[in-house]
């Protein structure tokens, strides 16, 4: 793992850079202690069904910033998700009441007469067609595969319209071939962001970073109650806010996966402290975190008066929904860090999790520190979690799992993969704001969301009477891992 380095117009994948892989069946132990030892490595899949692209999830971060445009300089294929990003947006900025406007995305258009000759003329062209329309306060050009594969110097077209401007024109590199790790746009997105708009602080402030999706903000009440205010960035941030992100006095994380890179980079290149502990899932967790929080932050005291007046009120409310889950099984299909985190949340409320297909796993993130690791504090905290698979988004796999294990309820972090329970008749729950279970008051929350959906399977009861499966009974009979070969590790432990 090599330090952030804002030089290079490139971050490094997140295979090269921490080592993730998509692909791998067992035991959380064994994952854990494979990433631990230095030994773990990619098992590959003879066949893939679908695969995330690096490029969508650097563009769902600078597309949420408010005063900036984005030019995916792509063929316009690629360009057929900008209306759920604006989707996103316009509801995002309903909840924060802010003035609703359409998000600013522009596309090249490369065609396959650009792919022989070049797009760099049509690029430029965009630039400045893109500026005068809309007057942004700083550009952000995406690239692609097609872009990447012709070798447009995207880098110099940025620099030269920076000049010629005056405003922050940036290239973020992204090409989905470049990476099997969906999440690598995250840290794409950020590199970009960290290298040509973040400035030097002038001087420390109040403020608190808590990097983002697009969730509800339930970190303002417990740092004014610590005295700090808190920034939540990208998604929502204006230019000239994230100008100042190396000033604030600490950083948090809602989700590693999303915030490694950005997290890191703060506090290696401006003395930003992150916090480290996994994220606020579950009583344990909670309590770490927020320990953690008040030694960064200084506030010790106010924090072990906050736990314990939590556990007085919380703890009690907490056994009433335990009895209630007693014996239930739960299986759970999400992104790494927070699929462990609601392993942990659902084990906290007494549920039998009796697997988990997470879509990637770092076996390090880049603070370098195994205190952030989330799921060997699951595994810690909670006990071991059998069949333990990671496995990008594969539905035939998942599938498979599904009809073999048959749980009580199916937990799931992203669309697309709740269908599945669905026509097996799994009641399902799919929650997308990820700060909806942190801290104390989310396992409650969760709790109250797994109780409704328990009592109102009628639905998925009769649409698995009357749907079908585009899988046959040849493959539901065969090993879920068929396709996926080679070992995790390089020897045995």
């Amino acid at each position: 793992m090599s330090k952030v380095n804002i030089e290079v117009s490139e971050v490094q994948v997140r295979e090269v850079r921490l080592g993730s892989i998509t692909g791998f069946e067992g035991t959380a132990s064994e994952l854990v202690r494979c990433s631990h030892s230095g030994k773990i490595k990619e098992c590959t899949r003879s066949f893939s069904q679908c695969m995330g692209c690096s490029s969508g999830n650097a563009f769902c971060q600078l597309s949420m910033i408010q005063d900036a445009a984005v030019i995916n300089h792509a063929p316009i294929g690629c360009s057929n998700d900008f209306f759920s990003f604006n989707f996103t947006y316009r509801v995002g900025q309903m909840e924060r009441n802010l003035p609703p406007t359409n998000g600013r995305y522009f596309s090249t258009d490369i065609r396959e007469e650009d792919t022989i000759f070049g797009a760099t003329k049509k690029l430029e062209d965009t630039v400045r067609e893109v500026f005068n329309r809309v007057h942004p306060n700083a550009i952000f050009i995406t690239t692609s595969c097609a872009s990447g594969i012709i070798g447009d110097d995207v880098e110099k077209v940025a620099d030269d319209f920076t000049e010629e401007l005056g405003i922050p024109i940036v290239a973020c590199f992204c090409e989905g071939f470049k990476s099997r790790i969906w999440t690598t746009g995250f840290d794409s997105a950020y590199h970009s962001i960290v290298r040509k708009i973040v400035k030097p602080p002038r001087k420390k402030t109040n403020k608190v970073n808590i990097i983002n999706f697009w969730g509800s903000h339930i970190f303002d009440d417990l740092l004014e109650k610590l005295g700090y205010e808190a920034n939540y960035i990208v998604p929502f941030s204006t230019v000239k806010e994230l100008e100042h992100i190396s000033e604030a006095s600490a950083t948090i994380q809602i989700c590693p996966t999303l915030g490694t890179y950005l997290g890191a980079a703060l506090e290696q290149i401006y003395d930003v402290p992150e916090i480290k502990s996994p994220p606020a899932y579950g009583i344990s967790g909670t309590d770490t975190w927020l320990r953690e929080l008040g030694r960064v932050l200084d506030r010790e005291k106010e924090i072990e008066e906050y736990i314990e007046n939590a556990h007085k009120t919380i703890v009690p409310k907490i056994e009433k929904y335990r009895e209630k889950l007693e014996g239930k099984t739960a299986y759970v299909t999400a992104g790494a860090a927070h699929g462990h985190a609601l392993i942990a949340l659902l084990r906290e409320l007494g549920l039998n999790v009796q697997g988990a297909a997470i879509f990637h796993h770092d076996p390090v993130y880049d603070n370098g520190s195994f205190v952030s690791d989330v799921l060997a504090h699951v595994v810690k905290t909670y006990g071991d979690i059998k069949n333990y698979n990671v496995c990008n988004k594969q539905a035939y796999e998942l599938v498979n799992i599904l009809n073999r294990v048959r749980p009580d309820i199916m937990i799931a972090r992203h669309g697309g993969m709740t269908l599945w329970g669905a026509k097996l008749g799994i009641p399902t729950l799919l929650i997308g704001d990820e700060q909806f279970s942190f801290g104390y008051e989310g396992i409650l929350r969760y709790a109250e969301r797994i109780l409704e959906t328990l009592d109102n399977k009628e639905f998925v009861t009769n649409l698995a009477k009357h749907s079908t499966m585009p899988y046959t009974k040849w493959w539901l009979q065969q090993d879920p891992f068929s396709f996926l070969g080679g070992d995790v590790y390089a020897e045995t432990y």
